[in-house]
């Protein structure tokens, strides 16, 4: 039976659990780098072993760091990273422009294929790229300098490369989502980019149909149905099924259709996960109910999941990069809370558990599978 490692990446430090195949009992490694904010933690799904952190204080900045032994140990990498600002501007909040600034890493995402590939979104919006396991990186400069730029604009959260998918059916094609600009799509690994936002609506908008500055909260795609992406966006669920040339709403019966994480079901590409919150400016559970709701049609249709989760007085929020799947048989789903509970369950949100609580506000959760 395979086991389970899970990554958390939390407000003071990172902390690695790992279980056998029950997902009972979870032995918990860490804090690593306490007292940093570990923004993503990733693990390589060519080199289980190979796990990327990302860790950032405002004294010291941004470090990158690397374990090649699952976490026991881990070494900075990429001291040469410079955030270096480019001539150019993008809007502020208050419609005026601002000059490129770049804080931290939001997400680290490695190669499908390539061992020492791993790619990093950062804040201000900009996709950087590593071939030698994070020693040295550069900047696919080509999303950054789309004619669109000048009209990307923070999110609440700030304005950041947050999640970042790979085609393994077509070599070359990626796509990123950007708070608040919307999607983006490359064939050609990252030398020019197509904006794909068609039918996606932001009330919060002069136009509420405009090409650009949608806040896009969280994609996920089933690698067997790669031209299928759901996305849970700043207010309603949707759906492509063109690889991003049109979306349609899937929010259907949902409660609230204002979340962060969207998560699929690792064997059945329909089976899609989403943790609704009240509201926009509420970001808690609607009546205080800890409510994860599934659909296993591909959207519309949703069934609450609460066995054992809180269904009063609870007022936690689960962040867009918190939430993931392992790939056992008997899938696993996974989500954390700003309340410091790690959440898993392993009958495909059947049921759940806590499986470690007390933590700090959980940033993020990654899950490898290991054989």
């Amino acid at each position: 039976m395979s086991d389970v490692r899970v990554l958390v990446g939390t407000r003071k430090g990172a902390f690695v659990l790992t279980s056998d195949g029950a997902r009972k009992d979870w032995k918990v490694s860490g804090p690593h780098f306490p007292g940093w904010e570990v923004w993503h933690m990733s693990g390589s799904p060519v080199e289980p072993n190979r796990l990327y952190a990302s860790q950032v204080t405002e004294w010291f900045g941004q470090q990158i760091q690397r374990s090649d032994d699952g976490g026991e140990t881990w070494e900075p990498v990429g001291k040469d990273f410079q955030f270096a600002t480019e001539p150019g501007t993008h809007l502020w909040y208050d419609g005026t422009s601002k000059p490129w600034e770049f804080t931290r890493i939001w997400h680290l995402e490695p190669s499908l294929n390539e061992p020492d590939t791993v790619y990093a979104g950062a804040q201000d919006a900009a996709l950087f790229r590593s071939d030698n396991g994070g020693e040295s990186w550069q900047e696919l400069a080509g999303l950054r300098t789309h004619e669109s730029a000048p009209q990307w604009s923070p999110g609440a959260a700030g304005m950041g490369v947050h999640t970042i998918i790979q085609d393994s059916s077509k070599p070359g094609r990626m796509y990123v989502g950007i708070s608040a600009a919307g999607v983006f799509r490359t064939d050609d690994a990252g030398e020019s980019w197509q904006v794909k936002n068609k039918n996606l609506t932001s009330n919060f908008l002069p136009d509420p149909t405009a090409e650009i500055g949608h806040c896009i909260h969280k994609m996920a795609m089933h690698p067997d149905r790669p031209d299928t992406i759901f996305m849970q966006k700043h207010w309603d669920v949707m759906r492509t099924d063109d690889a991003g040339d049109s979306w349609h709403r899937v929010s259907g019966d949902l409660p609230t259709d204002f979340g962060m994480p969207i998560a699929v079901h690792p064997h059945e590409p329909d089976t899609v996960y989403v943790v609704p919150l009240k509201s926009d400016s509420e970001h808690f559970p609607l009546d205080g109910k800890l409510i994860v709701y599934r659909s296993k049609v591909g959207g519309n249709e949703w069934e609450p999941m609460t066995n054992g989760l809180p269904q009063q007085d609870c007022y936690v929020n689960i962040l867009r990069d918190a939430m993931a799947v392992d790939s056992l048989d008997s899938a696993g789903i996974y989500f954390g809370t700003t309340g410091g509970q790690v959440y898993c369950s392993a009958d495909s949100g059947d049921s759940w558990e806590p499986i470690v609580r007390d933590l700090p506000a959980v940033l993020s959760v990654e899950v490898q599978t290991l054989s």
